[in-house]
């Protein structure tokens, strides 16, 4: 995670379209400093959740699917989440390793009934076969033989994930640099933790190692509470609707520049009244915030990493 701090920094220190406004960081702590907002992570009773291994197979596949809504005004991350969750319910080998590895794009929207094609079908569906593989190749076919491995280390299990899913490996070259992002192997984490309240499955000594999970909607909520600004050709991409390129500058930037101002929001928290946030809680409030503003402009990258 030092990686994704570090690359995340420099990105900051040498970005072109995106600024992190010192100011911006000030006020935003100063109105929250008292009172962190807190948000519960399963707030809508959406995620599957019986508090052994099969919960833990459940959060592995909707993270592998975890990516790119928007390109169907429609479709949310609670589609997925619900859709999975009634799949398990009626069915509990329905995400087996040697069942996942036979998914088609037909299936994957039966199960999440959604009437046509999905964004990146084909991508999520090869993630799927992926996901099946390695774990039964590697893990005895389950995804709680991978978090055990880890030995309740967020950072450990993070480095699992991309050393044996390649479909995780989010990471970026910027200006000759290579930038860490690891949003999905970071949020499988912060969701364990989150679904499991710290304790058995989900208890990692480690997690305030986490970054904040750089997507499309909280870079979005920062530029509204003042903490990012936008170039004048970067903000007009964005509220005309263009799409960002990925990879290119101005979305790695976007994405990078959120990690640093999280971790600059949580250090100024810390030493203005001593108390100690967590990235994860931070993404969480941020997050909850852009999903509760239906007006929120955010980037819009075709990407299988958010």
């Amino acid at each position: 995670m030092e990686e994704v701090r570090s690359s995340s920094a420099w990105v900051a220190a040498h970005s072109s379209h995106v600024m992190v406004d010192s100011l911006g960081i000030e006020k935003l702590v100063e109105s929250i400093k008292d009172t962190v907002p807190k948000v519960e992570w399963d707030y809508e009773g959406i995620h599957y959740f019986d508090n052994g291994p099969l919960t833990i197979q459940y959060l592995f596949v909707l993270d592998a699917l975890n990516f790119c809504f928007w390109p169907d005004k429609e479709l949310s991350y609670d589609h997925l989440a619900l859709g999975l969750k009634e799949a398990l319910q009626n069915d509990k080998s329905a995400f087996d390793a040697d069942r996942l590895q036979k998914f088609t794009g037909l299936q994957l929207r039966e199960m999440l009934k959604w009437p046509r094609p999905l964004p990146l079908e084909d991508e999520r569906v090869r993630l799927l076969h992926e996901v099946g593989l390695e774990l039964e190749s590697n893990f005895g076919g389950k995804a709680s033989n991978l978090v055990e491995l880890s030995g309740k280390s967020a950072v450990k299990l993070v480095a699992l994930v991309t050393r044996y899913f390649p479909g995780f490996r989010d990471h970026s070259v910027y200006k000759g640099r290579q930038v860490f992002l690891y949003k999905r192997a970071q949020i499988f984490a912060a969701d364990l933790w989150g679904a499991f309240k710290g304790k058995g499955y989900g208890e990692f000594k480690d997690i305030g190692a986490i970054t904040m999970f750089a997507d499309y909607v909280v870079p979005a909520v920062l530029q509204q509470l003042g903490v990012l600004k936008y170039s004048s050709s970067l903000a007009n991409i964005i509220e005309t609707n263009g799409e960002v390129g990925s990879g290119t500058e101005e979305e790695v930037e976007l994405r990078a520049c959120s990690v640093y101002a999280v971790e600059k929001i949580r250090e100024l928290i810390r030493k203005k009244s001593g108390k100690q946030v967590l990235s994860v809680e931070l993404d969480l409030w941020l997050w909850s915030v852009g999903v509760q503003c239906s007006a929120l402009q955010h980037h819009r990258t075709l990407s299988i990493y958010y």
